[in-house]
């Protein structure tokens, strides 16, 4: 209310939209009819019901982990690269049109249900409409770097940034696609969409937080840069190849349940059991595994940097003024 300046930077409206939607959200999704003092009924039913559920669902990745995430994005990597985000109005396109599809891609969850057929090809629509902001805001991030790709031979922080930004546009593609009904009816229920669901967690949102907390931590503890930068490097390289096993397998085991919960004898029956299909998944959650341990691996490299630049910390105290002694006592 008291701010001097009309304009507010991009990163800002999308915390906004951030707080904004996540309560909205809550507040719908939950919507309840008491029964008694300590029972409640959904206000929806049946078709409907899910529908909300997957409004809410989709709009929580969309508004939880998206939005907040990209208002990161926008900040530190012109802030890490020295240099003005590539296109102003690019960024101001990418927050309204990402808002506006966002919110009616919620139906891809429910290809080939109960749901009708006429929202389903909505969600598939909007879904497949989405990709275009999301790249938007890929490329836009990407291209700040333009006369500045030097710095990523020596920066291992612009790397988590830079790295992170290619899991979200390899995620949003993938999210796109996956919505397609004739790729859901192979993809639905599978590992495939666990996959999915953490290269955006783990490649994008991880990521380009751990990229803004390298940023941050050593300016908050009165530091020019974190106590390692070998250590920064270590865990990017450790962090990388851990997203990379995990998600490459489950993208495969997912392929390969699809496949055979598919296949049918000429006679009709399956191919294969549900069991069956369990087993041949095992090798694949054992590399799953390791990249995850992978990835837990890098956080507690990264717990010992913070710790060792914390303790060097040089914090300033600011001297206080004597008049506002005078004014306490």
């Amino acid at each position: 209310m008291k701010r001097k300046t009309k304009h507010i930077y991009v990163s800002n409206w999308f915390f906004g939209a951030y707080i904004l939607t996540i309560a909205m959200l809550h507040i719908f999704n939950n919507l309840e009819m008491p029964a008694s003092l300590f029972k409640s009924y959904s206000a929806y039913s049946g078709a409907q019901d899910a529908m909300v559920q997957w409004w809410y669902g989709h709009n929580a990745v969309g508004f939880f982990l998206t939005t907040s995430f990209l208002g990161m994005m926008y900040y530190f990597i012109p802030k890490q690269a020295e240099r003005p985000i590539y296109s102003y109005r690019l960024s101001i396109v990418h927050f309204w049109a990402l808002n506006f599809t966002y919110m009616w891609a919620g139906p891809h969850h429910l290809q080939h249900t109960a749901l009708p057929d006429w929202t389903q090809s909505l969600g598939m629509v909007f879904s497949l409409i989405l990709l275009a902001p999301s790249w938007g805001g890929m490329i836009n991030g990407i291209m700040t770097l333009s006369g500045a790709w030097h710095k990523l031979r020596s920066d291992p922080i612009l790397k988590f940034l830079i790295t992170a930004l290619s899991f979200y546009g390899m995620s949003t593609f993938e999210g796109s696609m996956m919505s397609i009904k004739t790729v859901n009816s192979l993809s639905h229920y599978t590992d495939w969409t666990i996959g999915h669901v953490h290269s955006g967690a783990l490649g994008w949102v991880a990521m380009i937080t751990i990229g803004s907390m390298y940023y941050l931590i050593p300016r908050l503890v009165g530091q020019k840069e974190m106590h390692s930068t070998k250590l920064i490097e270590l865990h990017f390289w450790i962090s990388t190849i851990g997203v990379v096993l995990y998600i490459a397998a489950m993208w495969i085991a997912g392929v390969m349940q699809g496949l055979m919960w598919r296949a049918f004898q000429p006679d009709g029956t399956l191919t294969y059991s549900f069991v069956e299909s369990v087993k041949a998944t095992y090798p694949f959650y054992a590399i799953r595994l390791l990249g995850g341990v992978c990835f837990l691996s890098g956080m507690f490299v990264m717990a010992y940097n913070v710790l060792k630049t914390v303790q060097n910390k040089k914090f300033v105290d600011a001297p206080i003024p004597t008049t506002n002694l005078a004014a306490a006592h």
